[in-house]
Parts: structure tokens; sequence; C-alpha cells
């Protein structure tokens, strides 16, 4: 029997490089707002595809070159789970937006080398926010580079359709109906106020109706028919 060798042998893509999502809590807060009020704004539109802390590889055949972003937007892929995303099956489509949150633990050297990696794959934003120091730093394309956006602070971003504001404690951002980015804590807490609010109007209906029907049963106990008094 004449065994013939593989001509090559599969890529292996890792889903994983064993490090944690974030380096604390403050900076895994910050990770899961953007993401999460980013999956509800473009919760309707199946061909928004959002992650966090996902692997992004986009070159075929060499897992080498990844990165894997704190957020990363695609428009155009759908949404689908994933255990990374390899840009060469996806429509060669890059993320177009890409968000990272600075921890104490980031170097400089990092982060140099994160701005050239989404220059050169593609990325049309990229935004850099440090918890710690309450800065925010954006980066647009322009032809084959990310150049820093000058006027970041109330700043819309032209893919997104969200305004960043910062404030001498934190960074804000804000859809283009009003709505404000909310930690899931105070999403629920809006949602509860909202519920009790109902609550208490069909509480008021319902007194309002029923005071109604009193008025209705004395003006019939005097004989007095209430459809005359219209």
């Amino acid at each position: 029997m004449v065994i013939t060798p593989n001509t090559a042998s599969e890529v292996i893509y890792p889903e994983s490089d064993g490090q944690p999502m974030a380096d604390n809590t403050k900076q895994f807060r910050w990770i899961v707002t953007i993401k999460e009020n980013l999956e509800i704004l473009f919760a309707s539109q199946p061909d928004v595809f959002i992650a966090g802390d996902l692997f992004w590889y986009p070159v075929a055949s060499n897992p080498n070159i990844k990165q894997a972003p704190d957020i990363l937007v695609v428009f155009g892929r759908p949404k689908v789970d994933r255990g990374s995303y390899k840009q060469f099956e996806e429509d060669n489509i890059p993320p177009q937006v890409v968000f990272e949150i600075l921890s104490p633990g980031n170097t400089t050297k990092e982060m140099a080398n994160k701005l050239l990696f989404y220059q050169r794959y593609g990325v049309e934003e990229y935004y850099i926010y440090d918890p710690d120091r309450n800065e925010l730093t954006g980066f647009l394309r322009s032809e084959d580079w990310l150049q820093e956006i000058n006027q970041i602070h109330g700043w819309i971003s032209p893919r997104l359709g969200i305004r960043f504001e910062l404030t001498p404690q934190t960074l804000e951002i804000y859809r283009l109906d009003g709505y404000k980015f909310l930690t899931p804590v105070e999403l629920d807490q809006v949602r509860t106020q909202e519920r009790q609010a109902k609550e208490i109007a069909l509480q008021q209906l319902e007194e309002e109706r029923q005071r109604y029907q009193d008025l209705l049963t004395r003006l019939q106990e005097r004989g007095i028919d209430p459809e005359q008094l219209l």
C-alpha cells in the first residue's frame, strides 16, 4: 500500500489566547456597555455584526496576523455566532469600526501596533477610550491612513450615527434619537421605572373609571337619566 503524505496541513486559527477579556472591572464595564448598546441600536438590521474581544484574522493561511479589538462592528455581515472573524470567509469585509478601552496594562508600543494594524487592514473608524484619565481619541480613515479626529467632543460617528460627549467626569455616548448609552443595570432601572409608571397610569385610569361609574349609579338612584344630561 502506498501512503501519500498530505501536501498541505490544515491551518488552525485559535479562538482564544488564554488572556482575560479585561484587566479590571471598569474596563470590562465599558466594553460591555458599548457593545450591548450597539447591539440594541442595530438590533433590527440583520447585516450588522457586533462582537467583543473576538479574534479578527484578515489574511488567509496566516493565523499569526490577528487582533482582538475590545469591540468590533462589521456592516454587511450577518448576525451569527462565530468563534473568530475570518475576513477571507466574510466576503473579505473588514470591521469598519473598532473600539479599544484602555487599562493600566496597555503599553504605548502595543497601542501603536494596533493603530498600524487597523490602518493596514481597512478599519474606517477607530476609537480609544481611557476611563482612568477620561480621555477619548478617535481616528477616521482618509484614503490609506487613519487620521486623528481633531475635535472629538461632540463628534458623530459617520458609520454608527452616535455622538460622543466628554464631561469632566466621564464619556457619554448618545444615539441620534437622544437616547444615552446606559449600563445593563441602568437599562434595567429605566425599564423598571417605565413599568411602574405604566402601572400607576393604569391604576389612575381605573380609579377615574370607578368614580365615573359611581357617579352614574348615584344619578340613577335619584331617578336621573344620565343620557338626558348630555
